[in-house]
Order: C-alpha cells, then sequence, then structure tokens
C-alpha cells in the first residue's frame, strides 16, 4: 500500500459555475492526430472539460478511468486538459478515454487563465494543473465545477454523473 501525504493547495480563483470558459486555442489530440482547435470550435453541446496533471500521474489516470467506467462520452462530448504533449496524449488515450480528446497546453497559459496552476514540487518552472472537472453547456456556460483543494483529491464521481444527466435530460 502506498501512503501519501495529503498537502492543502493554496486559494485560487478559478472558473466558476455560472461563468463562461474561457475560450483558448491549442492542439487538441484524438487517436489518430492532432490539430490546432479553438475551445469555442469544438463546444457545440453538452461538453464535460477535465484539467489534470501530467499524463501519467495518479489523477489523470483516475480521471480517464472514471469517465471510461460512467460511460460518459456516450452522453456528453468530454474534453482533456494538461500541459503534457501532444505525443503523450496519444499513448494516453491509446490506453483509456475512449471518445475523448485532450488539448496539450505545455506552455500552461491556459491552466493559468483558468486559476488551476501549480507548481511541481522539485520541478524548478514546471507549471501544471490542479485536477478540475466543468461541465459546459452548449454556450461554454460553466453549469457544474470542482476543483482540487488539495493534493491528492479526486471529484466526486456521483456528482459529476448527477450533474451530467441534469444537463443531458
Amino acid at each position: 500500500m502506498v501512503d501519501f501525504d495529503v498537502v492543502s493547495l493554496p486559494e485560487t480563483e478559478h472558473v466558476a459555475e455560472g461563468e463562461v470558459a474561457p475560450d483558448f486555442t491549442r492542439p487538441l489530440v484524438n487517436e489518430e492526430y492532432w490539430e490546432d482547435r479553438a475551445l469555442d470550435d469544438v463546444v457545440d453541446g453538452p461538453t464535460l472539460l477535465l484539467f489534470h496533471p501530467m499524463d501519467g500521474t495518479f489523477q489523470g489516470t483516475y480521471l480517464y478511468n472514471t469517465v471510461d467506467d460512467h460511460g460518459w462520452s456516450d452522453d456528453v462530448d468530454v474534453l482533456g486538459l494538461s500541459i503534457s504533449t501532444p505525443y503523450a496524449h496519444k499513448r494516453l488515450l491509446a490506453e483509456r478515454g475512449d471518445g475523448v480528446r485532450i488539448f496539450s497546453d505545455p506552455g500552461a497559459d491556459v491552466v493559468e487563465e483558468y486559476g488551476l496552476a501549480h507548481d511541481v514540487d522539485g520541478m524548478t518552472g514546471i507549471t501544471e494543473s490542479r485536477p478540475a472537472v466543468f461541465l459546459l453547456d452548449a454556450d461554454r456556460t460553466v453549469e457544474y465545477a470542482w476543483v482540487a483543494s488539495e493534493h491528492p483529491e479526486f471529484p466526486d464521481a456521483e456528482a459529476i454523473g448527477d450533474a451530467v444527466a441534469e444537463l443531458v435530460d
């Protein structure tokens, strides 16, 4: 059994329910290829936008396993975002995240804009995203928001499922 120390993360001014999710353009990766896409161009209905630390972290693995376990990509468009490269995203999508596409934000500019930046201990100059989940409507209005306040912390899958069901019904 692996023990983890729980670390409180500093308060943050993140995107919140009722706000319009900021638009951005970044490489959007699927299982076959990637291309620059704007969030506004790909959100045309209910969309689950997942922010996670670098690909390969247990928080990212947990998020995409949860998406797969609950079949959310059958009901809503599921988009991820992390600082990892498109190559890393392709490897991740080959293993999990059925029906998911992931934005690549290596400079963490989108992570910063959403108020989710977390400096990685022991890695000078590396900023990644704290885990976060945003459920957007077709106009990019945030209908549900969850942002980690400690490390490690995981979203409540039941609460996300309830929010998805409420938005698509």
